[in-house]
């Protein structure tokens, strides 16, 4: 045989191997939502209706300890790039390569909608399609100036724009103008809703759906949810709930006109989470038509713990006018985050917690609504996407000092495997910071003293063992200071601990910046 024939023998392997490449590495879709507590999801113990999000946990899987930044940018960093985010140069991403860039040079359809909340521009990190608005936070019904398509400024709000709806019209339009062109070439799509991050901007008709379904009140509901996650076996029964925030009232303590005024924001926020449902489902049902379902992996997460932060501006008007700007506050925010402790900003399970839910037909092998207590992080999805499209993370890249993969993929699990567990996972936010290692958590309030809980038997972070176990305390907190320097890059502003009781940790577990309104206000 003559060296021609064996190139030609060569290639045409090649050329074999790339084809089936195509067509078996899946889709990859995340969806991202914004300020979405731990049990918001139905599929988590929510009244909130999503039933589509929860079909596709029933014929998936949930994680029961899937964590966050608890912050909104620091944590799409973190999902972008497979790294902690200040590892990464923050917002700026210059230390580390998206998933896009990494993705599109592994011969994927790279494309994104939705909130971008970091420097540049999404078509400049990989993504070769992208509507959205590159601000942190957006007017439901009439935008921005930030709008872009494809890298242009975008402008056309009508009178029934919305942006969750807007973001799935897109999304189907990208996906479907990539399956037509390149029927081949897999897709990867990173939705990142603003829903239900605040205004409480809600349709009316999503609203009108919650008529008397928070009458109850947030104590009942924070109950309730609690056992539903007990009865799915998402907590263990020895996880007991976090206590309602002494700053927050017994609900019957209220008086009518201020239950009536929670009442109508947490009927916002339940709509808000509806319309991603409503709009998850016809995705999926898009995905179906088109003969792509199978094989596309669904990821949906959020971002960080529910939101406390009360900045509401035009109360009297309705949550379906574009004038108005309403919050809820640490009223609902405690309920969202049943049963953990804390809010978004903390880095205790409030703060960091998140539902995770994969859906994968085709590739999935793990029981079928089965949920996972293995510990998984957002640094995971970089090198899950590296797995299933057969690339490697880069060694070196144009531009950048390249920082190391932190990341372990998601495949063993979403197989039905244990995976080998990170050896620590490294939080922080402002001067709120903990480590995991193992069963034992370490962590702060702000700078405020350490705390140590075990959180294998204490997953709430009930019983602060900082005293019994003052060793750990010393040997986890010099490990935490030692990843801040090398993974972190932090040389300022991560002094010690200054020892202090944690500012109204046990009383009131109020974040940075979340005031409970003057009694009265509606």
């Amino acid at each position: 045989m003559n060296n021609q024939v064996v190139r030609s023998i060569g290639v045409l392997l090649l050329v074999c191997v790339s084809l089936v490449q195509a067509a078996t590495r899946p889709n990859i879709i995340i969806m991202m939502v914004d300020d979405l507590g731990y049990s918001d999801f139905g599929c988590y113990g929510s009244e909130i209706k999503t039933p589509h999000i929860d079909k596709l946990a029933e014929n998936g899987m949930r994680f029961s300890q899937f964590h966050n930044t608890a912050k909104c940018h620091s944590s799409r960093v973190s999902l972008l790039t497979g790294l902690y985010s200040d590892q990464a140069g923050d917002s700026k991403m210059n230390r580390g390569v998206t998933i896009a860039e990494v993705m599109q040079k592994a011969g994927y359809a790279t494309m994104m909608v939705g909130k971008w909340h970091l420097t540049k521009e999404p078509t400049d990190r990989g993504f070769e399609k992208y509507f959205g608005h590159l601000s942190g936070a957006t007017n439901f019904f009439t935008g921005d100036k930030t709008f872009r398509l494809n890298g242009e400024p975008w402008s056309e709000f009508g009178d029934d724009f919305y942006t969750t709806d807007a973001n799935i019209v897109y999304a189907t339009k990208f996906v479907g103008e990539s399956l037509e062109e390149s029927p081949d070439k897999p897709f990867f799509l990173y939705i990142a809703h603003n829903a239900p991050h605040y205004p409480l901007h809600v349709r009316k008709e999503d609203y009108d759906k919650y008529e008397g379904v928070y009458d109850v009140g947030w104590d009942k509901l924070r109950a309730e949810r609690y056992q539903k996650q007990l009865k799915m076996g998402l907590v263990p029964a020895t996880w007991k709930p976090a206590p309602r925030p002494k700053l927050v009232p017994a609900w019957d303590s209220l008086s009518e006109k201020e239950k009536a005024w929670d009442v109508r924001r947490m009927r916002a926020f339940a709509g808000m989470v509806d319309r991603i449902d409503q709009t998850t489902g016809k995705l999926v049902e898009f995905l179906k038509k088109k003969g792509a379902l199978e094989n596309t992996l669904i990821m949906i997460c959020s971002d960080n713990g529910a939101c406390p932060f009360d900045r509401t501006r035009g109360a009297d008007k309705e949550p379906w006018d574009a004038e108005s700007y309403w919050c809820y506050d640490t009223g609902w925010s405690h309920v969202g985050n049943v049963p953990f402790r804390l809010h978004k900003q903390n880095q205790h399970g409030g703060g960091i917690n998140s539902p995770m839910i994969a859906h994968w037909p085709k590739g999935m092998s793990a029981k079928p609504g089965s949920i996972t207590p293995q510990r998984a992080h957002l640094i995971d999805f970089m090198a899950t996407c590296l797995d299933l499209a057969g690339a490697e993370y880069p060694k070196s890249w144009p531009g950048i000092e390249l920082e190391p993969l932190q990341g372990k993929s998601l495949k063993p699990i979403f197989e039905g495997e244990t995976r080998k567990p990170h050896d620590t996972l490294f939080f922080r936010f402002a001067t709120n910071r903990a480590i995991v290692q193992g069963d034992w958590k370490l962590v702060t309030h702000r700078a405020s003293q350490w705390e140590l809980y075990n959180i294998v038997k204490d997953g709430t972070e009930m019983n602060n063992l900082a005293d019994k176990h003052p060793e750990k305390v010393k040997e986890l907190s010099k490990l935490w200071h030692k990843l801040a320097k090398d993974q972190g890059r932090l040389k300022k502003g991560v002094g010690p601990v200054s020892g202090k009781k944690p500012p109204l940790l046990e009383k009131s577990g109020v974040p940075e910046g979340a005031k409970r309104r003057k009694k009265g206000k509606g």
